[in-house]
């Protein structure tokens, strides 16, 4: 027999079983006779439609529910027993009939009490199994009662908080009380905020306020099963998504994670009794059992929840089918916890089923274990106790593997045992070590000043000590990591993701090593290394319609605002995470400055889309007018680095003679540049969460002189008649990015038709020798190894490609890759620039993170930068930086060397 699915019988069969071991199953049978003689019948059918009609003749409403809980409770009793109903069709129906029952009680109140007044204002909020309609037999409800002091009906003098109470207590009253036809259901008001001295109900800003600042970890955890089942459906629908982002933090407080398993020790503690397996056993509170098993995946939960809404299943086997799905557990381990849960809840429904007591501890003695099991189908007590101990150990054994961590040597506190604990590390200056650490301790640093936030710090140091030590530049590391916690306004949740997740130490020396430029964003956003407990943190970023569909996402309520502080936190966490990738060597930096820029144009796309939205709202909308966004630059390319601005050209179609038709309505011109100043603004101002990107627009048509926005035909003849050849040198790389299908492919011929315009050669030439020129004046390298600037650098490089594409009108495609590929083929180019420009793009990126400054990085960090540019070792990469230099010059000279007269000219 498989635990939680009992062999199926005959209704007589388990009716018998229920009058011979089950006490209170016989009196349900004994007062219920039609109903009973309908069992027997093997009527199933009937006997649940005869349940639903239980209370007709009832008198109350009181009576009534009373009357067909009794019936209900017979009717799935038997079909339990006979294995017509499955746990789930047990746990749904009573959970149900618990909705069912607090809408009628309450229609019936406010029928009393407020005979005219229309039902709202009241809402009961579902916890607990009743939440995730998974009721126990004889389970309590949890539910928290809510209420809108604007809409909930009063009468005479009556305050709406003396309503909401009055209402509140004769609910719990309806279904609590006993009388002849016994009772509803137990109702526990204790899971309330403060429920020793807050009001029955709760005012529903009030409540949101609580929530929103002064819940507890075990309250975040409860509200996972949480919903409106009954009352006012508007008001439990915007309480629950109102406290939606306390619920699912995407910045997880690691605090609520070990105060779970802290509380899972209480309980052990606390039941010791009922710990060790056998008769006696606690179902739900011992090791490897129910609770356990709920707190599994809750735990995991509330980690991953915050950034993957599919994952907030109410319902234990639920929530363990979505984690294992997600990859976000084992699926091996999922099976096996849902597996037991079923059969531990199964047998729990036994326990109750006795006496109709809320129990979950197997019996102490061999007799009532036997009922026990012979109600179950069993021949005795050990065989359902053999059929629990393989779910119990397995249980146990994983939960445990999850709360309890192995022991780690903890530095001491005292300053003469923590000098001696440096002492061994490989550190360059202990001492200077042992100053930080004082430092940190002495609650002059804001970031420790709470007692929270030291021990936080004190459970991670001597992790954090080992990490730095070993890092590749420890002192560098050391630097960076006291200015982040200089910088950070809270430490608490930075330590314990830490302790959490100790992968994550090595990961942090790294950064402190070699990125100052990753190290400076988590000093920022500290929530930034919470991205990274994601393994698939390190994959590239999936295409841009993946990205934008995730940059979209949104929570029930969110405005314009807020979604800009979504985009900014998401694109931050995936343009970290790509920092990350290329210090971890997980990708080719080319295939990380393509990730970089997929994700910009994904972040323009729903930001185009989001001001667009808002802007219609006062506006409206130009008739057969649509934004078009062009990127040139590294973006046209699609080959961003860390640090690369946006070049965007904003363009519009239409009529630019039209009018909007909101009700302040624009003319086109203005309409299309106030909408892109705000877009704009949309991209590049710094939110709370933190800044996006730079946007520059003087690229486009007239410089910073022209509207920001101009037509498509005013753009095409700008090109075609007014533009200069650095402009027609930008155009090579241009893409649109934004804008309807077709209007983006017309735009993209268009370029291509004005760039193989016919050109005279040398006066090209000239042109593209003088740019380059006053780049030299006024923009000098900033350092030995800007490989942009410095002579046969990515600059002269780009300049030859440019001066060959509008020379020639060939390899007209704005990804350089392919541009020089096609320029080789055709002859016009020698092979080795494909190589020159894969090294020293490589390097750009790799030198935006590591060597922002593009002076010599510190020798530690040398190796990783080669490997980076994909070279064997730091000797190997000057050296084929040199090559790729030379193969730049002589390409230069080859097709851009001035003329005699021309030197001449210069000296003279």
């Amino acid at each position: 027999m498989i635990l939680g699915r009992p062999e199926q019988t005959t209704l007589q069969d388990a009716l018998q079983r229920a009058r011979d071991n089950a006490p209170f199953l016989a009196m349900a049978m004994q007062v219920q006779p039609e109903l009973t003689d309908l069992l027997a019948a093997e009527n199933f059918d009937a006997a649940i439609e005869f349940g639903r009609q239980a209370g007709e003749g009832a008198t109350t409403v009181r009576q009534k529910l009373r009357q067909e809980k009794r019936a209900l409770a017979l009717t799935l009793a038997i079909g339990d027993l006979a294995g017509r109903l499955s746990l789930t069709d047990v746990i749904t129906r009573l959970s149900d009939f618990a909705d069912h029952a607090l809408d009628e009680a309450l229609a019936d109140i406010y029928t009393t009490r407020y005979p005219d007044a229309p039902l709202e204002g009241f809402s009961i909020i579902g916890l607990g199994k009743h939440g995730s309609r998974e009721l126990n037999y004889s389970s309590d409800i949890d539910p928290i009662f809510i209420y809108d002091p604007d809409k909930i009906p009063v009468r005479g003098r009556e305050e709406p908080s003396d309503a909401a109470r009055r209402i509140g207590q004769q609910l719990v009253e309806a279904l609590n009380s006993r009388d002849a036809d016994g009772y509803v259901f137990r109702v526990d008001m204790r899971l309330r905020p403060s429920p020793e001295v807050s009001p029955v109900a709760l005012p529903v800003e009030a409540a949101i306020s609580y929530y929103e600042s002064s819940a507890l970890a075990w309250e975040q955890a409860a509200f996972i099963r949480s919903r409106a089942a009954a009352g006012d459906p508007q008001l439990g629908q915007y309480f629950l998504e109102t406290i939606n982002p306390f619920i699912w933090r995407r910045s997880l407080d690691y605090g609520a994670i070990k105060n779970i398993a802290s509380v899972t020790a209480q309980i052990r503690d606390h039941y010791a009794a009922g710990q060790i397996f056998g008769p006696g056993f606690d179902l739900k509170r011992g090791r490897g059992g129910i609770r356990e098993t709920e707190f599994y995946a809750q735990m995991h939960q509330l980690i991953f929840g915050g950034r993957q809404p599919a994952l907030r299943e109410p319902a234990t086997r639920d929530a363990l089918a979505a984690l294992a799905q997600a990859g976000r557990i084992d699926g091996g381990k999922a099976q096996v916890m849902s597996q037991a849960y079923e059969g531990y809840r199964v047998v729990e429904h036994r326990l109750q089923m006795i006496n109709d007591q809320q129990t979950h501890s197997l019996p102490d003695d061999p007799e009532s274990l036997d009922r026990v099991a012979r109600l179950h189908g069993l021949e005795n007590g050990q065989t359902l106790l053999d059929l629990l101990t393989p779910h119990v150990d397995a249980v146990g054994t994983i939960y445990d593997d999850l709360i309890e961590p192995e022991d780690d040597t903890r530095l001491p506190n005292e300053e003469g045992k923590l000098v001696s604990a440096l002492a061994g590390k490989n550190l360059p200056d202990a001492d200077t070590f042992l100053q930080a650490i004082k430092r940190w301790r002495s609650g002059k640093v804001t970031a420790l000043r709470s007692a929270a936030a030291l021990e936080s710090f004190e459970a991670i140091l001597p992790d954090l000590v080992d990490a730095i030590a070993t890092a590749p530049n420890p002192g560098k590391a050391l630097a960076r990591l006291d200015s982040l916690i200089d910088k950070l306004p809270t430490a608490i949740n930075f330590f314990r993701i830490l302790e959490a997740r100790p992968g994550l130490l090595d990961l942090l020396g790294k950064i402190l090593s070699h990125a100052p430029v990753l190290a400076d964003a988590l000093a920022q956003r500290a929530e930034l290394f919470d991205g990274l407990i994601d393994a698939t943190a390190l994959d590239l970023p999936p295409s841009v319609e993946k990205l934008a569909e995730q940059f979209a996402r949104t929570e029930p309520g969110d405005d314009y605002q807020i979604l800009l502080d979504r985009v900014r936190a998401r694109v931050g966490e995936k343009r970290f995470a790509l920092g990350v990738q290329l210090i971890e060597g997980r990708h080719d930096a080319l295939e990380i400055s393509a990730g970089y820029s997929r994700v910009a144009e994904a972040a323009i796309q729903v930001l185009a889309d989001a001001t667009i939205l808002e802007f219609e709202q006062a506006h409206g909308k130009i008739m057969d007018g649509a934004l078009l966004i062009l990127a040139l630059g590294r973006l046209g390319g699609e080959a961003l680095t860390h640090a690369s601005d946006l070049d965007l050209i904003f363009l519009f179609t239409g009529d630019h003679s039209a009018d909007s038709d909101g009700r302040r309505s624009l003319g086109a011109t203005q309409y299309f540049n106030r909408l892109t100043a705000r877009l704009v603004t949309a991209l590049s101002v710094p939110t709370a969460a933190g800044p996006l990107y730079e946007v520059d627009t003087r690229l486009r048509p007239s410089g910073t002189q022209g509207p920001l926005a101009v037509t498509l035909e005013s753009f095409y003849k700008y090109q075609r008649d007014s533009a200069w050849t650095w402009e027609h040198m930008a155009l090579t790389r241009a893409r649109p990015v934004y804008g309807a299908v077709a209007d983006r492919a017309e735009l993209q011929d268009e370029i291509r038709n004005i760039l193989r315009k016919s050109r005279e050669s040398e006066a090209l030439r000239k042109a593209v020798r003088k740019m380059r020129l006053d780049i030299v004046k006024h923009k000098p390298p900033k350092g030995p190894l800007d490989t942009k600037m410095m002579e046969g650098g990515l600059v002269d490089w780009e300049f030859i490609i440019h001066f060959l594409q509008l020379k020639t009108g060939e390899a007209l495609s704005p990804h350089l890759g392919e541009a020089v590929r096609a320029l080789v083929a055709a002859g016009h180019l020698g092979a080795e620039m494909v190589a020159a420009h894969e090294l020293m793009t490589r390097l750009l990126v790799a030198l935006r993170l590591m060597s922002p400054d593009c002076d010599f990085p510190p020798e530690t960090s040398r190796a990783l930068i080669a490997k980076a540019a994909g070279q064997a070792n730091w000797d190997a990469l000057l050296d084929g930086y040199d090559q790729a230099r030379q193969c730049v010059i002589d390409e230069w000279n080859r097709h851009l060397r001035p003329d005699p007269d021309e030197i001449l000219g210069d000296i003279n």
